[in-house]
């Protein structure tokens, strides 16, 4: 990879390759994951850090067989393991399902691809239809290496026999590593059925050995989840513009424009729509709301009806009430809006409560610290706020209150009343502007 970062540490997606194949494991609901460490083991272990997994140090790495052998010990002779690569991130859990199933207490099962050039992979040897061998790449011969059938080494294999043959390896190879593989042509020897399955998609199957492949394997996975989000009924308007980054839960007739991010948790109700370059992570939006172009949205919850943007960004803690609106160029920092209320322009508020039907006039700000303490504004309902306020925390505008276009208010304005803080205008009579020197 030509990185200071583990292969396996990668990111694909927002995530590290080995966080995907650990996830897709999960989903089969296994009774152990163990994780075959070497090279960058430190770094992988403290970046992948569920406390469930099982790790296995392989100190020299001596082939995929012998990568295997170092979890074995700490596996019973009744399970069924299944062996996934860390290289490999988007193998459908589908997949894996009906290989599980292929497999049972007397047979193994493995998962194969068709390739156009399968150069560099294992070729599937078969005779009469069944699998008889795996021969790698630089051992094959030339009638071999025509062979179009790849191996993509991820096999489903009873612990019982798995231990054996393992310990049946032998490394007399062009690499001279214990290959894993191997273990087909002693099943084959000891009469046991290997059940092949053929990958449904290439994509699902392919590795990464380099920056190229990384990309690529990026936009498959694009792929894949525009097209989940259009069969869940969402309007993608290019979905070679998209990346989801989490898991997004659809209401009907979504709109989503082009290069639109989503990270976390993201919920979009229906008849959401969400503009172009937005990005929107762990958020929820109810209904009827528009978000327009290039807002920036995280961990907060939108209302039914909301109008966001464009350019605004709202922070996490952050309430929208329905039919409020956040508009261009104005910040939001664990704030709740109240129902009704509007921030149009240019505006900060943070550690704010806002009411209903609240007006805060452009270039707003909540000074809601004081270098070490944050404090709460409190606007209740139908206030106006004045163009260029400075709304000095902690402080409370009054129900129905107005305050005056550039003022400082320092403390509590009344329920209904005009407050303003405005130094006398003047005029300095015979005042000149400085102006630059002649040049000579």
């Amino acid at each position: 990879m030509k990185s200071d970062l583990p292969k396996v540490l990668q990111p694909l997606a927002g995530a590290p390759l080995l966080a995907h194949v650990v996830s897709r494991a999960r989903v089969l609901q296994p009774s152990s994951i163990h994780v075959v460490y070497g090279h960058g083991g430190d770094v992988v272990r403290a970046t992948i850090k569920d406390a469930d997994l099982h790790w296995a140090l392989q100190a020299e790495q001596l082939g995929t067989g012998h990568a295997v052998m170092q979890a074995m010990p700490n596996v019973a002779d009744d399970e069924l393991v299944l062996v996934l690569y860390g290289d490999v991130p988007l193998i459908d859990a589908g997949t894996l399902r009906q290989l599980v199933a292929a497999a049972s207490a007397k047979s193994m099962s493995l998962l194969t691809m068709m390739l156009e050039d399968a150069t560099g992979y294992g070729r599937i040897v078969r005779k009469r239809g069944a699998i008889r061998a795996i021969v790698e790449q630089k051992d094959a011969s030339k009638a071999q290496q025509k062979i179009r059938e790849g191996n993509s080494g991820i096999m489903a294999v009873p612990a019982r026999l798995l231990r054996k043959w393992l310990g049946k390896l032998r490394n007399a190879n062009a690499q001279g590593e214990y290959y894993l593989t191997d273990v087909i042509a002693m099943a084959v020897k000891d009469k046991i059925k290997v059940t092949p399955l053929i990958a449904p998609t290439l994509a699902e199957v392919l590795g990464v050995n380099d920056k190229a492949q990384l990309a690529e394997l990026e936009a498959l996975h694009r792929a894949t989840r525009a097209r989940e989000l259009m069969r869940d009924g969402a309007t993608v308007i290019d979905p070679a513009r998209i990346d989801v980054r989490g898991e997004v839960k659809l209401g009907r007739d979504v709109v989503i424009e082009p290069n639109v991010m989503f990270e976390g948790k993201v919920s979009l109700g229906d008849r959401v729509r969400v503009g172009p370059n937005v990005v929107l992570r762990d958020v929820s939006i109810g209904a009827d709301s528009v978000i327009h172009p290039n807002s920036v949205l995280e961990q907060s919850e939108l209302g039914t009806g909301c109008l966001v943007g464009p350019y605004a960004r709202v922070r996490p803690g952050s309430k929208l009430g329905a039919n409020s609106h956040v508009g261009n160029f104005v910040e939001l920092k664990k704030t709740v809006l109240g129902e009704g209320s509007k921030a149009n322009h240019l505006t900060y508020l943070g550690d704010a409560v806002i009411g209903k039907g609240v007006n805060v006039g452009a270039g707003t700000i909540t000074c809601n610290y004081d270098g070490v303490n944050k404090a709460t504004t409190t606007i209740e309902d139908g206030a106006f706020i004045g163009s260029g306020n400075m709304l000095v925390a902690p402080v409370r505008i009054g129900k129905d209150a107005t305050t005056g276009a550039g003022s400082t208010i320092t403390k509590d304005a009344p329920d209904g009343q005009l407050t303003l803080t405005r130094a006398k205008q003047m005029t300095i009579e015979g005042w000149k502007r400085p102006r630059k020197a002649d040049k000579k």
